[in-house]
């Protein structure tokens, strides 16, 4: 049964006169807030057959025992595996994810058990794509090195920290989907030359966008910064391998903001060592949290971020919005606008 089959099945069963929905702890702050404000959750307020609570425990996985106390889950970084959904009293029939990743749900074993799975690709699309010209700007600009000088008192070492400008280069983006279209559109402006590349998008799209859809490795031969917006999935770990970073141009930089395992870390860690490549701007990491004796944080040409640089009160309120909407929507007999097929 697909994802969107079961979205169908579910609203032809209805769903129960109370509908309980479980949010996961780590959407809280330390303070015990909501992460994303409290705006949000008035869409669950407002509906009187919906009764809501944070999960009582903080968890990496969810348990089978949390899957049999809800009718839908709103989970931010906690995994849903095959292994969640395996009893027989699994209570929950839509799973919601807080962003537009969903490698951490298993949307096939769940899709077997009618639950379907919901992202949120809307709300993502801008933070995400300005996250990644943050990371451009600091990187072409030097900007950690130049703070660096002014903190220790080098100041006349200036010259010596040119940054570079960016209408003579260009930006090369790995998949045109909506953060990639996005960003491809904020970063029009500044007059590069813009590639991407992506089997599934239409060229039409990025040449309306003023960029030229080629092959992964002109991509990678020709791009300056190379920036990476794709999901994960068995086509894209490790994607960025030894063979494709030795591509790249020995000037150029490689930015990740979309999953960590999109680079094979360990080959990364080589090239940026080695002069490979000039540079990186990572925001995920293969591991998360990421080692504190991972060699990349101790590499002055990374520029390190928790896997949150797009995180702001607008991204966070936006995000939730959207998501809480999806389970709002399941509740009430309609189709949520964003099940992931």
């Amino acid at each position: 049964m697909t994802a969107a089959t079961a979205a169908t099945a579910a609203g032809a069963r209805g769903v129960p006169a109370v509908f309980r929905v479980g949010l996961t702890r780590d959407l809280l702050t330390p303070d015990g807030e909501p992460s994303f404000g409290k705006g949000p959750l008035a869409l669950l307020d407002a509906d009187p057959a919906i009764e809501w609570e944070y999960l009582p425990e903080s968890v990496s996985e969810i348990t089978p025992e949390i899957m049999s106390r809800y009718d839908a889950l709103y989970v931010n970084s906690p995994a849903v595996t095959a292994a969640s959904v395996a009893r027989d009293d699994c209570r929950v029939r839509i799973v919601s994810r807080h962003g537009v990743g969903y490698d951490s749900v298993d949307v096939k074993a769940l899709a077997a058990k009618g639950i379907i799975t919901t992202n949120t690709p809307i709300a993502i699309r801008r933070p995400v794509a300005v996250a990644a010209l943050t990371m451009i700007f600091a990187l072409a600009g030097r900007l950690f090195d130049k703070d660096r000088l002014t903190r220790s008192n080098r100041w006349n070492e200036r010259t010596s920290y040119m940054g570079l400008g960016l209408t003579t280069r260009t930006l090369g983006v790995i998949g045109a989907g909506g953060i990639g279209r996005e960003l491809l559109g904020l970063a029009r402006p500044f007059g590069w030359r813009m590639l991407t590349t992506d089997p599934y998008a239409d060229p039409a799209v990025a040449d309306k966008l003023g960029a030229e859809q080629v092959a992964l490795d002109t991509l990678l031969k020709e791009s300056d910064f190379v920036v990476a917006t794709v999901l994960l999935n068995a086509e894209t770990r490790h994607l960025m391998n030894a063979e494709r970073l030795a591509a790249m141009k020995p000037s150029a930089f490689f930015i990740n903001l979309s999953r960590g395992p999109i680079a094979d870390e360990q080959a990364l860690t080589v090239a940026l060592r080695d002069g490979v490549i000039a540079g990186a701007a990572l925001d995920v990491f293969e591991q998360e949290p990421v080692a504190p004796d991972n060699p990349l944080l101790r590499m002055g040409n990374v520029i390190v971020t928790p896997h949150s640089l797009c995180w702001t009160d607008e991204c966070f309120d936006h995000i939730a919005r959207e998501g809480l909407a999806c389970v709002v929507d399941f509740a009430n007999g309609r189709r949520p606008k964003s099940v992931v097929a």
